[in-house]
C-alpha cells in the first residue's frame, strides 16, 4: 500500500481517538448518549431485507432498508460525516441482505462501487464489514476492482435520464487478474435510486469477464408516491426481522 494511503489511515485513526477522548460519542440515530448507535435505534434498523423494485439495466438488487427517516440519518452520519464506528453495525445490515439473497459463498467477490475521495471509501468499508459479519472468508471476499475513468458530476439533483447518462461508461474494471475472470460477483453500494450506478458497475465488470449475479445496498430510495408520507409509510415495505 502506498505510503500516502497509510498516512491518511493513520491520521484518521489518531483523530478519531482524540475526538473520542474530548467529545462524548452520541447515537447517530437519536443523538442520545449511547453511540455510535443506541440499542433502540439498532433494533429499529433491524428490518427484514427485501429485493428492490426492478431498475432498467440492473441485476437483481437486495436492500437492508429504505432511504428514509432513521435509516437515512444513520447512513448520512456514516457517509457524509465520517462516523467510522458505524461501519460494523451498518455492514451487518448489508450482510443480512447479502445472505438473504443467497449469494454468500467462498467463491463470491463483493465489488464495492468506488468513492471519489480518499482510498477505502465508505462503500468499500461497508463491503469489508459485510464480509466480516456474514462469516469471513466462507462468505466471500472483497475485490476493489472498479475505478472511475474520469471525474463525474454528483448524482444529487439529477433526473432519472440525466443520472443514467452521467454514469454511462464512467467505470472500468480493466486489469482484472486472469484468475478472477469468470468469478461470481455481487456489486455493493450504499443507496439505490434509479439504479444507474449499479447498472454501470455491472456493465464494467461483465466487460472484463466477471459474472455479476446481483447487488446489495444499505438503503433503497422509494418512489415519491411510496415515500411521500415519510418513515412511517416506508417502514410498511420493510418489516422488522
Amino acid at each position: 500500500m502506498p505510503f500516502a494511503n497509510l498516512l491518511v489511515r493513520a491520521l484518521r485513526t489518531l483523530l478519531a481517538a482524540v475526538l473520542d477522548l474530548l467529545l462524548p460519542l452520541t447515537c447517530a440515530g437519536c443523538r442520545g448518549p449511547s453511540g455510535p448507535l443506541c440499542g433502540d435505534c439498532l433494533a429499529r434498523l433491524d428490518r427484514r431485507p427485501v429485493r428492490c423494485r426492478a431498475r432498467p439495466g440492473c441485476p437483481p438488487v437486495w436492500t437492508a432498508g429504505p432511504y428514509a427517516g432513521l435509516d437515512r440519518r444513520v447512513l448520512l452520519a456514516f457517509k457524509e460525516h465520517g462516523t467510522d464506528d458505524l461501519a460494523a453495525p451498518l455492514g451487518a445490515r448489508v450482510a443480512a441482505a447479502y445472505t438473504a439473497a443467497g449469494w454468500a459463498g467462498p467463491d463470491t467477490l463483493l465489488v464495492p462501487v468506488p468513492g471519489r475521495g480518499p482510498p477505502r471509501g465508505p462503500v468499500a468499508r461497508l463491503a469489508h464489514a459485510c464480509v466480516a459479519a456474514a462469516g469471513g472468508d466462507s462468505a466471500g471476499r472483497v475485490a476493489e476492482l472498479l475505478r472511475y475513468r474520469h471525474r463525474v458530476r454528483r448524482q444529487v439533483g439529477l433526473g432519472r435520464a440525466d443520472r443514467r447518462a452521467n454514469r454511462h461508461g464512467v467505470l472500468t474494471a480493466a486489469g482484472v487478474p486472469a484468475g478472477q475472470r469468470g468469478s461470481r460477483a455481487v456489486v455493493v453500494d450504499d443507496v439505490l435510486t434509479t439504479g444507474a450506478t449499479v447498472a454501470e458497475a455491472a456493465r464494467a465488470l461483465r466487460a472484463e469477464g466477471i459474472r455479476v449475479v446481483g447487488a446489495v445496498v444499505l438503503a433503497e430510495r422509494l418512489p415519491p408516491h411510496l415515500s411521500a408520507q415519510g418513515e412511517e409509510r416506508s417502514s410498511r415495505f420493510y418489516e422488522p426481522s
